[in-house]
């Protein structure tokens, strides 16, 4: 299993778990990023943040640091 920040674009993977506690993980599951989900990595920043994602129909971005708790598939 890989990390949603080690995902290339265009890639379509599904959420299996988010590592964290607390207010990080409760930020992350606020957009939309529950387990099952399926998520679209449309782009990623060369040098810095963010990550662009399209999840249930809508554009998110995600800082690297959050993307590095969310284990897909």
């Amino acid at each position: 299993m890989q990390t949603l920040r080690e995902t290339a674009c265009g890639q379509t993977v599904t959420v299996r778990r988010i590592d964290g506690e607390g207010a990080v993980r409760r930020r992350i599951m606020d957009m939309g990023l529950t387990k099952g989900t399926q998520v679209f990595v449309r782009k990623v920043a060369p040098l810095g943040d963010p990550i662009e994602l399209t999840v249930r129909g809508y554009e998110l971005s995600i800082r690297k640091a959050d993307a590095d708790r969310i284990v897909v598939e």
